[in-house]
């Protein structure tokens, strides 16, 4: 959480921070619960075939089934999607 410049008061963050360099391996929950689903790692990122172009989606994986799908990288900043971490 930062702290403004007034003493005291707080604003809370509207995304979570995430470089998409320091994306593999990073550990995310889900808000939403689906089928015992909850905690996801990314597995893999997606490197686009013009190298120079940014990248734009990462494979998570479900730790508890070993689900496997393709997000854009963006997503996991939403916080009404996605924690940091496993919560």
């Amino acid at each position: 959480m930062k702290v403004s410049g007034k003493q005291g008061t707080s604003k809370p963050s509207q995304s979570n921070r995430v470089h998409p360099k320091k994306l593999l391996l990073s550990k995310w929950t889900a808000v939403e619960i689906h089928a015992k689903q909850k905690h996801f790692f990314v597995c893999r990122v997606i490197q686009p075939e013009d190298v120079s172009e940014p990248i734009t989606e990462v494979e998570i994986e479900a730790v508890y089934s070993g689900f496997k799908k393709v997000i854009l990288w963006r997503e996991l900043q939403d916080i009404s999607l996605w924690k940091q971490g496993w919560n």
